[in-house]
């Protein structure tokens, strides 16, 4: 695993400093730290939930985040374009087929423009209940 590179743009004389590989876990989440987290006062009910979740396959699979790690690197050469887009926010009660349907539809148009517009490749990032 290639070390991460942290920089400070922020300031006129940028640095930039090398930061040793995080170790992943399947637990790893929960040593982060979460601003906006429901409080869970069933946990017997929390932990069954996560039990569940965690027999479902895998949502994204490896060689896809391998993929899209590639194309932000392009991304950050300036050789493409990041459109990321979605509801983060959506309530369950919100989440159905048409929703997802048409959030993907925009972010297809936006990025067949913005392709057109800058003449460079367009990643497509969705942030949604989808």
């Amino acid at each position: 695993m290639e070390p991460v590179i942290a920089t400070n743009s922020t300031h006129p004389s940028s640095t930039t400093t090398r930061l040793p590989p995080k170790r992943w876990s399947l637990d790893s989440w929960k040593s982060k730290q979460a601003w906006q987290l429901p409080e869970y006062p069933d946990k017997d009910s929390l932990e069954s939930v996560l039990e569940t979740i965690e027999s479902f396959p895998p949502i994204v699979f490896a060689g896809e985040a391998r993929s899209l790690e590639e194309k932000l690197g392009q991304a950050a050469l300036g050789n493409a374009f990041l459109l990321q887009g979605g509801d983060c926010a959506e309530s369950f009660k919100e989440f159905n087929v048409d929703k997802v349907r048409d959030t993907f539809i925009v972010l297809l148009k936006m990025s067949v423009v913005l392709l057109f517009g800058g003449q460079v490749p367009v990643i497509k990032v969705s942030h949604s209940l989808f």
